[in-house]
């Protein structure tokens, strides 16, 4: 069984700069021992349910102990026959396109 959970949280009343709040999630995040991928507007976790939703509740609590107002979007996508797929759905897309997929090109 494999949960893809993404989700992206951050504070709504500490100015346009939020680098170093987010960089505490990521810490508990690595921390957690769960697949991820960080990218511009998030992050992606693979694991259980219970353990994915644990890591966001961490981030949560860490996040409201210095902060008045925390906004966060979750969305999941729940597979009852596959895990690795934080690789595997990649690896799809790169395949129908007959070639490695880059997200740095410009």
């Amino acid at each position: 069984m494999s949960t893809l959970l993404e989700f992206s949280m951050s504070p709504m009343d500490k100015g346009p700069s939020l680098g170093r709040y987010v960089a505490r999630s990521i810490e508990i995040v690595e921390r957690s021992g769960l697949p991820f991928r960080l990218h511009a507007m998030g992050t992606i976790l693979e694991g259980d349910f219970g353990q994915c939703m644990a890591v966001v509740q961490e981030c949560y609590d860490r996040m409201r102990k210095d902060c008045a107002r925390i906004t966060c979007s979750i969305k999941i996508d729940y597979r009852q026959d596959g895990d690795g797929r934080i690789e595997t759905k990649v690896a799809s897309i790169e395949r129908t396109l007959g070639r490695t997929f880059d997200s740095k090109k410009t």
